[in-house]
């Protein structure tokens, strides 16, 4: 796989031969700008963060972010705010992650958040559950999802509540169609996964379920790590106007687990030229790296209620490209473009490996496929980093005073000498990227 621009390609190349640029220099392009946004505490822990507006307008915002020491386990986590667009920040917020209760423990993580344009409401999400012996793995029988609402740019959060489809039949074990807790689950897979406000107010939240076997409980058809489906959760603000919202679950987006063997992960969501919404999901080989990696992608003509089947995502002159088991995310800009952010492998990766380069491209708002002539380079392997480096727990915005695209993102394992023995300690960056 060759980009067209040269220095792109050069450092797609370069990986290939196994020289790599160094990590604080050429591994960034010059005109983009890395700054460090929150420090890690202690050895052997990662500082995971993310940064989202908390009103339509202004420079409001709020820092999420949490420390782990172990994969898909949250240690603490915080939140800050920020009234002058990110210079300077209130003192953290600690956020209960770890309670230990009858029948186990019971973790939380923090999720992205919208701010909708209409009522001026900030809503963010956490997923949920209690692992009887601590192992994340158990969580794909019992996450689930909450919603907080805030209406003072995230200093206070009047509602606070497990997303649970409205009707009789529904209730915190069986919260939505096709979940039910204890035997399947429902979660927001990364920060990455943000939720996005169509023009008629209807937040949509990108989110997996974990597939249910023959017998009713959950099921591993692919041979991966995890398996998930995935869907969109819709909600509306109730009438009564009590500051809660009713949800929905969308049709699940599926593929054949011998072509993903993770099936659909982590989607991320916009709306092209034309109404219609494109997802772009996580795909895995895992188990099977004969396979292709790719990136997957689904489109929806009514509003995310329905999705046509995940097809590889291509370039828009049609050519392939791989892309290892990590998150991405759609960001649209005010200019009226869309970029996507993700990792791109020079060649078929296995599973999640390798996850870098980052990269960005714009998506061609017309068919909602990815323009190959503007992907570019956010970062990637230096000297001195280790293979296993993960440039992939991120999640994006565009700045308001600057129209930059900045970018939280945590460095995993630059410095880790083997699988076994991955070290942790990692701080959380901030990388900014003009938009010209």
């Amino acid at each position: 796989m060759v980009f067209c621009r040269p220095s792109f390609a050069f450092v797609l190349a370069a990986i290939g031969g196994g020289a790599v640029p160094a990590a604080d220099q050429t591994s960034l392009l010059p005109e983009i700008r890395r700054e460090l946004f929150l420090a890690s505490s202690r050895a052997g822990t990662a500082v995971l963060a993310a940064s989202y507006y908390t009103r339509p307008t202004g420079g409001d915002l709020i820092s999420l972010h949490q420390l782990m020491s172990r994969s898909d386990t949250v240690d603490v986590a915080y939140l800050r705010t920020s009234r002058d667009n990110g210079r300077t920040w209130s003192v953290s917020t600690e956020v209960p992650t770890l309670e230990v209760r009858p029948g186990g423990k019971f973790r939380r993580a923090l999720r992205g958040g919208v701010a909708d344009p209409r009522t001026g409401r900030f809503v963010r999400f956490q997923i949920e559950g209690l692992l009887p012996t601590d192992d994340p793995l158990e969580g794909m029988r019992q996450w689930y999802v909450t919603y907080q609402v805030s209406t003072d740019g995230g200093r206070t959060w009047p509602i606070n509540e497990q997303i649970i489809q409205r009707g009789a039949e529904f209730s915190p074990t069986h919260p939505l169609l096709r979940v039910w807790i204890g035997k399947n689950c429902v979660m927001v897979g990364d920060l990455a996964s943000v939720p996005i406000v169509l023009g008629d107010g209807t937040i949509l939240l990108p989110v997996i379920v974990s597939r249910l076997g023959p017998d009713g409980t959950y099921h591993n058809p692919g041979g991966g790590y995890t398996y998930t489906d995935a869907a969109v959760l819709r909600g509306r603000w109730r009438s009564e106007g009590d500051g809660r919202i009713d949800w929905e679950l969308s049709v699940l987006m599926k593929v054949d687990p011998a072509r993903s063997t993770r099936g659909m992960d982590e989607p991320t969501l916009a709306p092209l030229a034309d109404g219609r919404l494109l997802a772009v999901l996580r795909g895995s080989n895992s188990s099977k790296p004969a396979l292709p990696g790719r990136r997957w992608a689904a489109f929806s003509t009514d509003a995310g209620r329905t999705w046509t089947p995940p097809v590889p995502w291509t370039y828009a002159d049609g050519g392939d490209f791989f892309s290892p088991s990590s998150c991405s995310q759609l960001v649209p800009h005010s200019s009226g473009r869309l970029f996507w952010i993700g990792n791109i492998s020079p060649t078929n990766p296995t599973g999640n490996q390798p996850r870098h380069p980052l990269v960005i491209g714009e998506v061609d708002l017309q068919s909602g496929l990815l323009r190959r002539e503007t992907v570019r380079t956010i970062d990637d392997r230096g000297l001195g980093d280790s293979p296993l480096l993960a440039l992939s727990n991120f999640s994006a915005r565009e700045d308001r005073a600057t129209t930059e695209i900045v970018v939280n993102l945590t460095r995993l394992f630059a410095h880790s000498p083997s699988d076994p023995n991955r070290d942790w300690t990692a701080d959380a960056q901030l990388y900014r990227i003009p938009v010209k």
